[in-house]
């Protein structure tokens, strides 16, 4: 495992639309892994691949129960409404108030090339929605609530 360099807002590949993911192999499940030990390093709750300079649909997340690693996650369902606070490793020192779904469904596949399905709430939610927003070139300085 590697410490990846974090992109910060202003790199271009922030906002590229990041490919699917077409065969799990041995550097995949490196990046995954690097992805993890970054995120800690940096104290974050999610990152994407985007974020450490990889344009492939690949997100990690930690609300503190353990990571939960996705590749070619996509959201198929969402209920409710939350409002609070985001931050983003990639825009550090930035923050500013996002409504996201309260409540997401995500199918993704594992590091093992099987099929999941993630149900979050809460910060679990915000995170899911935030990560896979970067998948698309969206930051959540895009969302943020005009007062």
């Amino acid at each position: 495992m590697a410490l990846r360099q974090m992109r910060i807002m202003g790199d271009e590949i922030l906002r590229k639309k990041s490919r699917p993911v077409e065969k799990i192999d041995d550097r995949i499940k490196s990046l995954i892994d690097d992805m993890v030990e970054t995120m800690y390093h940096e104290d974050g709750v999610g990152l994407a691949a985007p974020q450490v300079g990889v344009l492939k649909r690949i997100i990690v997340i930690d609300v503190g129960e353990g990571p939960i690693k996705l590749i070619n996650p996509e959201i198929i369902d969402s209920e409710g409404t939350q409002t609070e606070e985001e931050g983003c490793l990639s825009i550090p020192g930035e923050r500013g108030i996002v409504e996201r779904p309260a409540e997401v469904k995500v199918k993704a596949l594992n590091e093992n090339g099987e099929e999941v399905i993630i149900e979050g709430t809460g910060l679990l939610a915000r995170a899911l929605c935030h990560e896979i927003d970067h998948l698309d070139g969206i930051l959540f300085v895009d969302r943020i609530k005009k007062a």
